[in-house]
């Protein structure tokens, strides 16, 4: 494991602790947490175990920014809100030359690139998880090198490296879209371990989603 990956986990440790401490979390956070690790763990490749843990802590973080959401909302004047919706709308029809090129490079379906932006980042190219995945469909710097992506920040780079990855996720489980969308939040390894969807709650909600959106 590189350094970077055990002060990744260090820091998975010390949110995890933050978010068990609210006492309606402290099951579903602490389960979370196991699970996850343990299979993380287990991954085939170190390029594979820096994306997963990337997934892993983004999700703790989320989980534990979810806590404070409410007093976060109550600070923005409705003016606000809007000018927010307003620009997120924008952003969606700005990427879809991007996603068209991917799709035809890649022969992937357009729809289901956007919805793994949708929920990877909300179609923010500034997105930024604090275990370092960032952009547009969230990649780890070391899974966006081995994609040949320069700077994870450029919507076009992002759009085209998680697309080059996820056909290969679905080249890799025979075209399975549940598959692919499991390797591409957990990593192979998990889903070779487990023959499928690995029993984490994390991924299992993220495949539901995912594949809800793509296929509504």
């Amino acid at each position: 494991m590189k350094i970077q990956d055990f002060r990744t986990l260090m820091d998975l440790q010390a949110i995890q602790q933050f978010s068990t401490g609210n006492i309606t979390n402290t099951t579903s956070s602490r389960s979370m947490f196991q699970e996850m690790l343990t299979g993380i763990m287990s991954s085939d490749t170190l390029e594979n175990t820096s994306q997963s843990l990337g997934s892993l802590l983004s999700t703790v973080e989320t989980e534990a920014q979810s806590m404070l959401q409410p007093n976060a909302l109550t600070s923005l004047n409705p003016s606000t809100a809007a000018v927010t919706t307003k620009q997120t709308s924008e952003t969606v029809t700005n990427f879809d030359d991007m996603i068209s090129e991917a799709a035809t490079l890649y022969n992937l379906p357009e729809k289901l690139i956007k919805s793994v932006i949708k929920q990877e980042s909300n179609f923010n190219p500034s997105a930024k998880s604090y275990a370092g995945a960032a952009g547009l469909m969230q990649l780890m710097p070391a899974t966006a090198r081995s994609l040949g992506v320069d700077d994870v920040t450029d919507p076009k780079q992002n759009i085209m490296g998680g697309s080059k990855y996820l056909s290969q996720m679905l080249s890799r489980y025979n075209g399975d879209v549940e598959m692919a969308l499991a390797a591409y939040n957990a990593g192979p390894g998990n889903v070779d371990k487990y023959n499928g969807i690995p029993p984490f709650s994390e991924t299992q909600n993220y495949v539901q989603k995912v594949f809800k959106n793509y296929m509504g």
